[in-house]
């Protein structure tokens, strides 16, 4: 069940950050043409293509996120033996969820102030930019999945430097 979930949110992630970058080219090409050929440009062009910039970092992050390529911060990974590493990977990994979690219940409430308050000419910036506390829920879902499933080998905490460092140990 839960790697259906992970399978159709892989899937669902992939369509959204190709076309989102398909679409962030596509709208630079016309504005470009627009300003360069016509003198003239679009200005809710760039209030989009703002926007699929963040689409295609939180989808892309998930996706990342997901194949075990996300940004760690691994200060300690290298001290620790193998089995302390696979101890503290899932934990770690649920603390990335909850800390995505809290990000997307902020970005949310920031988000929903934002709804709120917005000119009338500012609502298409406002619905785009509901992305963010999106983006985050789906970063939880996938730290919250991989702590729930396991992780795969080449994502444990500080795999690289600490498979390097084993190498050399056992040289």
């Amino acid at each position: 069940m839960l790697n259906k979930l992970k399978r159709a949110l892989v899937l669902l992630e992939t369509v959204v950050a190709s076309s989102s970058l398909l679409l962030l080219l596509l709208l630079l090409l016309i504005q470009i043409i627009a300003r360069n050929v016509f003198e003239t440009g679009f200005p809710q062009l760039d209030v989009i293509s703002r926007h699929l910039v963040l689409f295609v970092i939180f989808f892309g992050a998930g996706l990342v996120t997901e194949q075990g390529q996300h940004i760690r911060i691994d200060i300690l990974a290298s001290l620790l033996s193998p089995q302390q590493r696979k101890i503290l990977v899932r934990p770690l990994l649920g603390l990335c969820a909850l800390l995505c979690a809290a990000m997307a219940w902020y970005a949310g409430l920031f988000w929903l102030s934002e709804w709120q308050y917005a000119q009338s000419n500012e609502r298409l910036a406002a619905v785009l930019a509901a992305v963010i506390p999106v983006g985050f829920t789906v970063l939880a879902l996938h730290f919250s999945l991989l702590a729930l499933l396991g992780s795969e080998p080449s994502s444990e905490l500080g795999s690289e430097p600490a498979k390097m460092q084993d190498k050399a140990k056992s040289a």
